[in-house]
This record gives C-alpha cells, structure tokens and sequence, in this order.
C-alpha cells in the first residue's frame, strides 16, 4: 500500500478534542444496550416490572438514537480526517472538501471505506448481522463526494434522505403483517449451528448495510459534517446556546415522539386498531434523529463544564471513544458468547432487564480495557489496524548523514 504524507496521518491521542471522543465512549453504551436486547427470543422478554421499566427508558432514550448519534459523530470524524489530509478549501463561509489535496484526500477516505466495509463483512458473518462498520464503510467508498456539497445543498440532501426514510419505512410497515407491529427481526438469532448462522448473516448483512446507510446513517451523518465545518463539538464554549437548544428540543421530541410506542411495548397501551402499533414505531424511529442530535449536543456541554477537572471516570469513557472500534467489536463477541443459540444460549432465557446488565457490564468491562491502554499509550488493536491499512507503513527514519 502506498504511503501517504506526514499530514495526512492520524491525530496523536494527546491532541484529540475531548467532546467527539466523550460522545462516541457514552454512545457504545447506547449500543450495547441495544444490540444485547436485539439477541433476546425468548417469550418473557417483558415479563417483570424491572423488564418494563428498561423497555420504557431503553425505548425513549436509546433505541433508534444511538445510530443517529453514531453516525452524527462519524460524519463529524470524516470532516476532521479530511482537514488533516489537506482537501479542505476555504470559502466565504466554513471550509468544505474541495482544495487542491482533494484528490489525495478523497483516495484515502475510498481506502478506509474499503477496508471498514471489509471489517464491517467479517464482523457480521462471524458476530452480528446488524454490523454498522460496514453501512459507515460504504459511505465513504460510494458518497465521498457529498462531502463537497455546499452547506445548503447538505441541508437539503438530510432533509431529503429523512422524507425518503420515512416513506420507505412507512411503506414497509404496511407490507407486514398487523400483528408483527410492523417489524421483522433476523432470522440468524435463532439458528442453532454457527455454519448456518453465518450463512444467514451474510445474507442479512448484504440487505441491511445498504438500507442501513440510505434510510438511518446519512441525514444524520450530513449533519455531523456541517458541525465539523463550524468546529461545534471542538469548540463548544463558542456554540453554547445552540447546543444548549439542541439538547433540550431535540432529546424532548425524541421522548414525545417515542413514549407510545413504548407504552405498547411494555403493554400499558393496548386495542389499538389496525396498523396503528406500526404508525407508531414509524413515529418513534423517525424522531430518533433529533434524539441522536440531543444526545451530541448534551454531552459536548457535559464535556464543557467538565473542562480540564475530567476525572477518572470520564477519562475512561473518552478512552473508548478513542477506541470505538475495537470496543465496539469486543461488545459483539461477549452478546454472540453469551446469547447465541450455539453458545451459551441466554438469548431464549433472560428478560429485558438481565439483558441490560449484560449490556452494562460489558460496557464498564470495556472501560476498563480501554482505560488501561490509554495509560500504557497504545491504541485499539482494531484501529491499529484500520490505520495500517488505510495509511500503509510509516517511512523508516534514516540516520544522518
């Protein structure tokens, strides 16, 4: 693989802004807690009242808001890549892709997306068919040029994508059947051999990453390259107000939005006619995105009234961020050991709320590991690689003389 220059490296932890990294560390909590719920088949997932109560915060909070907020933060990533390989151009207004380094910039960013939607293949077949690296992946191989796009011209490409989500999701809502609640689950989970899982998975995983990008990953992700212009999660103490806005309203409608659905989730609503339970999933995941933007700009504030008095606890949490992949990865492998038919097979036993501790204590375990890293200066093992692949071998270093 071809090397690349000096400046268009990766950014040294000890100068990474503190919000992006915090954000992205508190959000693979939000996707553990969804991804251990997606392993459970068992009939009494909601059987408790310790059951309903992660369901109801579960359903308000996190799901169909983490994806919004992870993809919010790599578009945000991207931007800040993309300005480190020189293919920004200034104009009368924030930078966007397009300089004279453009070119080069936007090999590199095709060589990651290749070898993250390679990443993201082999997670699914082997882990999770619900794998978000690759949808992130395709992304940057297919729609490198968005990031060209003039500020207007992305607030019209998010909105647009939004309209066409809700359509699609709309439209497939009405082609199941009532009773399923308008939605379909993988079929892998409950595969008892890991040879016919696999084989499931990768099925899976060619339909949904795809779909995935169009329907869940680009409005908000255009959203986190307009931010990344205006340096917003960089520099919050300049962008208070706004983010003080964005958190109120947007995590208020993502609450508004999401309640009925939860309330029949948890059965506290029932009767309700027709297709009226899948409407209101429809509602609930189209509200999402203001959740995920909430979710952003509340902890870029946390991370501002924190400043430099971080302490251990917070620390941690950017270390994952700072190893999101790799975390992200590790959490897999824990929910396939644990719930996996042809694992442990916890998946047709636990309830919502045992679920959730998993969820939970994978995550702190995450903590943990990436905490100790940090301190011994070393990266995730999974964007070791990532970044060998994409910037190749660093220049050897000749003597003088």
């Amino acid at each position: 693989m071809a090397e690349v220059s000096a400046g268009a490296g990766p950014t040294a932890l000890r100068e990474r802004a503190p919000a992006p990294d915090l954000a992205r560390g508190f959000m693979l909590l939000f996707i553990a807690l969804v991804n251990a719920a997606f392993f459970l088949t068992g009939p009494d997932i909601v059987a408790t009242a310790a059951d309903r109560a992660v369901v109801l915060v579960r359903s308000v909070l996190v799901d169909a808001r983490s994806i919004p907020l992870f993809s919010l933060l790599f578009g945000y990533g991207t931007v800040q890549l993309l300005r480190r390989a020189g293919g920004e151009e200034r104009t009368d207004g924030p930078a966007r892709a397009g300089g004279p380094g453009w070119p080069a910039a936007r090999r590199l960013l095709r060589r990651r997306g290749v070898w993250m939607l390679l990443i993201g293949l082999v997670h699914a077949v082997l882990l999770l068919p619900v794998d978000i690296i690759g949808a992130y992946g395709l992304a940057l191989v297919a729609l490198a040029g968005l990031l060209r796009l003039r500020d207007r011209a992305l607030a019209y490409a998010a909105g647009g994508l939004a309209a066409a989500s809700v359509a699609l999701n709309t439209a497939l809502s009405r082609a199941l059947p009532p009773e399923t609640g308008g939605s379909v689950e993988a079929g892998s989970i409950v595969l008892p051999d890991f040879a016919s899982a696999a084989s499931e998975r990768l099925a899976e995983w060619t339909v949904y990453t795809p779909v995935t990008l169009l329907t869940v990953v680009l409005p908000p992700m255009l959203v986190g390259v307009w931010a990344a212009r205006r340096r917003i999660l960089e520099e919050p103490g300049r962008h208070r107000r706004m983010l003080a806005a964005t958190a109120w309203w947007g995590l208020g409608i993502a609450v508004a939005g999401g309640l009925p659905d939860a309330l029949v989730q948890i059965g506290a609503w029932t009767g309700l006619p027709g297709r009226t339970e899948g409407d209101l999933a429809i509602l609930h995941d189209a509200v999402g995105w203001a959740g995920g933007l909430g979710w952003a700009a509340l902890i870029a504030l946390v991370s501002l009234r924190l400043g430099e008095r971080r302490g251990a606890a917070a620390r941690a949490v950017e270390a994952v961020g700072q190893r999101s992949m790799t975390c992200y990865l590790l959490q897999s492998a824990v929910f396939s050991a644990v719930f996996a038919p042809y694992a442990l097979g916890m998946g047709a036993e636990l309830g919502a709320a045992s679920a959730a501790a998993v969820a939970v204590a994978t995550w702190a375990a995450t903590l943990y590991c990436a905490a100790l890293m940090h301190t011994r200066g070393h990266r995730g093992p999974a964007e070791t690689l990532l970044r060998r692949l994409t910037y190749g071998r660093p220049a050897p270093v000749r003597p003088p003389g």
